[in-house]
């Protein structure tokens, strides 16, 4: 037991400097000009290769959830956000009509209440 904590104790002591180097800015390696520069093109050129692969995957989602194109292995997942898609707009429909009578309800109370006695049979 008193081996496992001295393990763990060291893999974080191992650990903490390296996570405290991360983003120093104090680091000694980004004193000069140079080094800053070199250091922003690869960050640049790192962040245009995740923008590329986050561009090619959207569009790939895009024509998927379109439903222009079913990926091999899908297993019908296109189909079912179809049907999920046409579900939240017949839940959307539903919803709307819910509303428009709640509304309509609300008003025959406040008639009834005000002393409109026809407005009464609608509660």
């Amino acid at each position: 037991m008193k081996i496992d904590v001295l393990i763990c104790g060291a893999i974080v002591a191992a650990m903490v400097p390296a996570a405290a180097l991360a983003d120093d800015p104090h680091d000694p390696a980004m004193r000069n000009a140079a080094a800053r520069a070199i250091d922003s093109a690869k960050t640049r050129e790192l962040n245009r290769q995740e923008n590329e692969r986050v561009v090619r995957t959207g569009v790939r989602w895009h024509v998927v959830r379109s439903g222009s194109v079913e990926e091999p292995g899908d297993d019908g997942y296109a189909a079912a956000l179809r049907d999920h898609d046409r579900a939240m707009d017949q839940y959307g429909r539903d919803r709307a009509r819910y509303e428009r009578q709640m509304a309509e309800w609300r008003r025959a109370v406040a008639a009834c209440e005000a002393g409109d006695y026809s407005a009464c049979d609608n509660r």
